[in-house]
């Protein structure tokens, strides 16, 4: 387990000061209770408004410290690693933000949070406080449960509760509204792995190709265990489970219309997050949604690698509630689900400029170099993972396929106009470094009135030229240049291809890279690797040579 920390002991309180000490955290406080009492209260609040407080145990952050702030929480009482906080530490926090208005206390429906957090109540009550409670249970995964779950749902109750409270409304009135919003809301995870608790003899009960469905927030088991799927796939499966819940726990709604809260659990990398999110835009569910949250991380479980919806039905309070804008960092906003905005592309220049012609020759040669490329992306990416990202078959075989697809639009007759256009293909589909030198060299080709071998020797120059490297630099250039010095002198292809091959296989020698993303690698990584680039270049001149 490789975790930045320093001691289980000193976990949560090292990360709220440095909540504390960051942008996010300057309009924050905390009480001077460490290590028993962990409370992060609001520098300024309106005394006469009443205090919204939450907490629990840590570990789901940003929940709960993230959401203190105006227009939320007024203190959040944060526990120890998944466990709920102590009385004195929610009395604490009680007595430190509570006026003559009175607090309500929004709780998550665990054991631990249900009781000590009342007692607590109970014990503020005693001492002459108004303390109101709500206790919220979102999770639908386990129906017959006495006491469901509380997850990422909380969070809409803290904002829900919160604008009241900002809106001078009094505490029976904040009370109610959390109440009636708590009892509506439903909510569903789906995760590909389960979390770490600070383990060093964790071991995961999912194997590679299962998810789990329906899980908590501290690594509970989820109702069941699904196939590994496509995104579109694994969240249909939770978007569907949710939609099947809303009816029986929200009978009294009757517009049928709803928010969605995306959740992230925790290690959930941002392109992936608004991929959910374009995913849940094609099931049932989302015909139903005006409103999204998120995506975002709000509930999370470590480092669980999953993500929870969460489902609120709509009224006009509640979307003015949830819209309007807070203080806290973590709250991501909302707003109204719709299809993206798209503008007119502009005009590009045209692709295919010269009139398609035949040479059976040129069509098979061009067919089996491209599926060359194709066949190889995986081992050429797993050579490219050794000394760079593991990318560069993919970005070969990206630029194969465009080439495939137009084969029969293609000018084969005319060798310039045919190396205009593999620049312009390359320009608009091909990524990556290689793929916009190759468009580079494969223009100046095309604008380059000499035989078509010395063409490409000019386009090679003009690669050279702006990508700085040259041959000895270690890249494609060490195989592209002998090859194509030896087609410019009159060569056959199975000369080219062998210069090609001699080329890649001295860059297995070549210790220090002096360009391409080699040169970031340290030289001692670089022993008996070939070039990923110049590889893929020795293998597509073999496969020309052996179909000549």
């Amino acid at each position: 387990m490789k975790r930045f920390f320093n001691s289980r002991e000193t976990l949560v309180t090292d990360s709220l000061d440095g909540l504390l000490r960051s942008s996010m955290g300057q309009h924050l406080c905390r009480l001077d209770g460490y290590p028993d009492i962990r409370v992060v209260l609001r520098k300024d609040r309106n005394p006469d408004h009443v205090a919204v407080i939450s907490g629990g145990g840590a570990g789901h952050e940003p929940t709960h410290a993230g959401f203190v702030g105006a227009g939320m929480l007024d203190a959040a009482v944060c526990g120890s690693l998944f466990a709920s906080p102590s009385v004195d530490a929610i009395l604490a926090g009680i007595l430190a933000v509570t006026g003559k208005a009175g607090c309500l206390l929004v709780i998550k429906s665990y054991t631990g949070d249900r009781l000590n957090f009342a007692l607590a109540a109970e014990q503020a009550r005693s001492m002459g406080y108004q303390v109101e409670t709500v206790v919220v249970g979102d999770d639908i995964a386990l129906p017959d449960n006495r006491f469901a779950r509380g997850l990422a749902g909380t969070v809409l109750v803290h904002k829900i509760a919160g604008y009241a409270a900002s809106q001078g409304e009094s505490l029976a009135r904040v009370a109610e509204r959390a109440r009636a919003a708590a009892a509506q809301i439903s909510s569903i995870g789906l995760s590909l792995t389960d979390c770490n608790a600070y383990d060093p003899a964790h071991t995961t009960r999912l194997t590679a190709e299962q998810a789990e469905l329906g899980l908590g927030i501290h690594g509970e088991p989820g109702a069941q265990q699904i196939a590994l799927a496509q995104a579109d796939t694994l969240m249909a499966q939770a978007a569907d489970t949710l939609a099947k819940a809303l009816p029986a726990k929200n009978a009294s709604c009757t517009q049928g219309r709803y928010g969605i809260l995306l959740n992230m659990l925790g290690s959930v990398p941002p392109l992936e997050m608004t991929l959910l999110l374009n995913a849940f835009s094609k099931t049932d569910l989302a015909g139903k949604t005006d409103l999204i949250i998120g995506p975002a991380p709000m509930m999370t479980a470590l480092d669980m690698n999953g993500f929870s919806l969460t489902a609120v039905p709509l009224s006009p309070e509640i979307v003015e509630a949830l819209s309007a804008p807070v203080e806290p960092w973590a709250w991501p906003g909302a707003t109204p689900f719709a299809p993206p905005v798209v503008r007119p592309l502009p005009a590009l220049p045209e692709t295919f400029r010269f009139p398609a012609s035949s040479n059976p020759v040129v069509d098979a040669l061009i067919r089996h170099a491209a599926e060359t490329l194709i066949s190889n992306a995986e081992a050429l990416n797993a050579l490219d993972a050794q000394i760079g990202d593991g990318d560069a078959g993919s970005t070969f075989a990206e630029g194969a396929q465009e080439i495939l697809k137009t084969v029969d639009r293609l000018p084969l007759e005319n060798p310039q106009a045919l190396f205009a256009t593999f620049g312009a293909i390359l320009a608009r589909h091909a990524g990556g470094s290689s793929g916009v030198l190759l468009s580079i060299m494969f223009s100046a080709a095309g604008r380059s009135s000499a035989p078509w071998a010395s063409a490409l020797a000019e386009g090679l120059t003009a690669m050279q030229q702006h990508g700085g490297a040259k041959p000895g630099d270690r890249t494609m250039i060490d195989a592209l240049h002998p090859a194509f010095t030896v087609l410019a002198a009159g060569g056959t292809l199975a000369e080219a291809a062998q210069a090609a091959r001699e080329g890649a296989d001295a860059t297995r020698r070549m210790t220090h890279a002096n360009a391409g993303r080699a040169s970031y690698v340290p030289d001692a990584k670089l022993a008996n690797v070939p070039d990923p680039g110049a590889e893929a270049i020795a293998r597509m001149f073999e496969a020309l040579a052996s179909k000549n």
